[in-house]
C-alpha cells in the first residue's frame, strides 16, 4: 500500500513504475470516478517518454500512444456494459507495448492471468491510497523493484 497526497505524487509514482515496464506488460486500474486512474496513466506515459497529452479514452475505448520508449495502449472499458465486443484485446495484451486498462473488472474474463492490478482509493480531496496486486512472477519481481526505487526515491 502506497499513499499519495497529490496528483503530482501519483504521477511521479507512475513515472517510477514506467521505468520497469517491458513489452507485453498489462496494468489494470480500478477506482471510483475521480480516484486518479487517468492521472496515473499520464504518469506512465511520461515515464515512457510519450509526449502526447494523455486523457481518458471514455468514448473511444482504446487510445494508442506510439511515440515513446514502448507503445502505450490506454483502455477505458467503462462503457462496455453488455459484454465485450470483439475488440482484439489479446493483440494488445500480447503486443509490443504496455496495456493499461481502466475499469478492468468489466472485462475480467478477457484479462491475462498475469498482470499488475492497481486499486486507487480516494481518502480525501488530495489523498489517495494505491494498492498494488502483482499477479504472476514477472509482476511480483517488478513490484519488488518498484518498492526498492520508491524507498530510495522518497
Amino acid at each position: 500500500m502506497i499513499y499519495s497526497n497529490s496528483a503530482e505524487r501519483t504521477t511521479l509514482l507512475a513515472k517510477t513504475l514506467a521505468q520497469l515496464l517491458q513489452k507485453g506488460d498489462v496494468i489494470t486500474l480500478e477506482g471510483d470516478l475521480g480516484a486518479g486512474k487517468t492521472a496515473f496513466t499520464k504518469g506512465l506515459a511520461q515515464g515512457l517518454n510519450i509526449e502526447r497529452n494523455v486523457n481518458s479514452p471514455t468514448f473511444t475505448i482504446i487510445k494508442e500512444y506510439l511515440d515513446g520508449r514502448l507503445p502505450l495502449y490506454h483502455m477505458d472499458v467503462y462503457r462496455l456494459e453488455n459484454g465485450v465486443e470483439e475488440l482484439g484485446f489479446d493483440e494488445y495484451f500480447h503486443g509490443d507495448g504496455v496495456t493499461v486498462i481502466e475499469w478492468a473488472h468489466i472485462i475480467k474474463e478477457e484479462l491475462p492471468e498475469e498482470r499488475l492490478q492497481i486499486e486507487i482509493y480516494r481518502k480525501s480531496e488530495n489523498e489517495r491510497e494505491l494498492v498494488f496486486i502483482p499477479l504472476g512472477d514477472r509482476y511480483k519481481q517488478m513490484y519488488k523493484e518498484f518498492e526498492e526505487h520508491e524507498c530510495v526515491g522518497h
